[in-house]
C-alpha cells in the first residue's frame, strides 16, 4: 500500500499546492490563462505526441479496445446525463454538461502521468487511444447537443460542420494524430528536437495538476446541487465498473491494457467540464463543485484503484 500511496501523493500533492495557493493569495483569475494556453496548445499535445509517436504503429490498431472504452464512456455520459434530468430536473443544456462531468474524467491532465507511473511504458499506447477516443466523442456529442437545444442555427447540418470544425482543429487530438501518423512513417527525430519536446513534456502533469488546484479554488460554493452528487457516483464508481465489464465482455486484452482502461476511466471530472460550461453557459456553477468535491474524492476512490491493480485484485484473463 506504501507504494501506492507514494504513487498518488505527487499528483493529488500538486492539486493540493495549488488550491492552497489559490486560496491564500488573491491573485487574479486571468493570470490562469497564458498557464492554460500553455497546457492546451503546447505541453500537452508536445506529451500526446511524444506517446502516439513512439508507440509502434501496429500496437495502434486494437478496434474492439476502441470499442469497448468508448462504449463506457458513452454509457457514463448518457447515464450522468440522465441523471440531471430526473434529479436535477435540468434542462437539455444543462443536462448535457452534467452527462460531460459523468463521463469526461481528466484524461489530459493526469491520466498519460498517471498511468505511464502506475503501469510503466505499455501503458502508453491505450491511454493515448482513450484520450483520442474519448476527446472525439464527448467533443462531438456535447457541442452538438448543446447547439441543437438552445442556439440559433440555420440548419443541423450547420451545427455538425461547427462541431467537425472543433474536433479537427482541437490541438490534443491534432498533436495524438500527428504522432500517430509518425509512427506509421517511422520518423525519426534530430536529438535537439527529441530533447525539446522531452522538456515539454515533463512540464505537463505537474503544470497541470497545479492550476487544476487553482482553479478549483477559485470556485467557492455554498451548497452541492443533488445532480452534483449522482454525476460523481457516476463518474468515480459506476464507469469504472462498466468499463472493467466491457473489458471482459471484449476481451482478452493483455493485462496492462486492460488496467489502463479501468485506470482512466477512474479519473476525476476533468477540469475541462467546468471550461465548456462557462463557453456555453450552462451548469455554470454545478460544474466547478462536481470538478472540485470530484478531484477530491477520488483521492479515496482512485487511490483505491490503483491498489487493486498493484495488488492484482483485479485481473483480467
Amino acid at each position: 500500500m506504501i507504494d501506492i500511496i507514494n504513487l498518488a501523493i505527487p499528483y493529488f500533492g500538486l492539486i493540493f499546492v495549488g488550491y492552497i495557493c489559490g486560496k491564500v493569495k488573491a491573485l487574479p483569475e486571468s493570470g490562469l490563462a497564458w498557464m492554460n494556453f500553455f497546457l492546451l496548445y503546447v505541453s500537452l499535445p508536445a506529451l500526446l505526441f511524444g506517446i502516439m509517436s513512439r508507440t509502434p504503429f501496429a500496437e495502434l490498431n486494437n478496434p474492439p479496445f476502441l470499442v469497448a472504452t468508448t462504449l463506457g464512456t458513452v454509457a457514463a455520459f448518457a447515464l450522468a446525463l440522465i441523471a440531471g434530468k430526473l434529479i436535477g430536473r435540468l434542462t437539455l443544456r444543462d443536462a448535457t454538461i452534467a452527462g460531460l462531468a459523468g463521463g469526461y474524467g481528466n484524461i489530459g491532465y493526469m491520466g498519460p502521468g498517471l498511468a505511464l507511473a502506475v503501469l510503466g511504458s505499455k501503458a502508453a499506447a491505450p491511454t493515448a487511444l482513450i484520450f483520442c477516443c474519448d476527446s472525439i466523442f464527448l467533443f462531438s456529442i456535447v457541442p452538438f447537443m448543446i447547439e441543437l437545444s438552445g442556439r440559433e442555427h440555420p440548419s443541423p447540418l450547420h451545427a455538425l460542420g461547427v462541431v467537425v470544425k472543433q474536433i479537427v482543429l482541437n490541438p490534443l487530438i491534432m498533436a495524438a494524430c500527428l504522432g500517430a501518423l509518425c509512427a506509421a512513417l517511422h520518423v525519426e527525430f534530430p536529438a535537439a528536437l527529441t530533447n525539446t519536446l522531452q522538456f515539454l513534456q515533463n512540464a505537463a502533469a505537474p503544470t497541470a495538476l497545479f492550476v487544476l488546484g487553482v482553479t478549483v479554488a477559485l470556485r467557492p460554493f455554498e451548497r452541492m446541487p443533488w445532480e452534483v452528487s449522482a454525476t460523481t457516483a457516476v463518474k468515480l464508481v459506476i464507469h469504472p465498473l462498466i468499463v472493467f465489464g466491457l473489458m471482459l465482455a471484449f476481451g482478452p486484452f493483455p493485462q496492462p491494457w486492460a488496467a489502463t482502461a479501468l485506470l482512466m476511466s477512474a479519473l476525476p471530472p476533468a477540469l475541462n467540464v467546468f471550461v465548456m460550461a462557462r463557453q456555453n453557459d450552462a451548469w455554470i456553477e454545478p460544474a466547478s463543485v462536481a470538478v472540485l468535491v470530484g478531484t477530491f474524492a477520488s483521492v479515496v476512490t482512485l487511490t483505491s484503484v490503483m491498489w487493486f491493480i498493484q495488488t492484482g485484485r483485479v485481473a483480467f484473463p
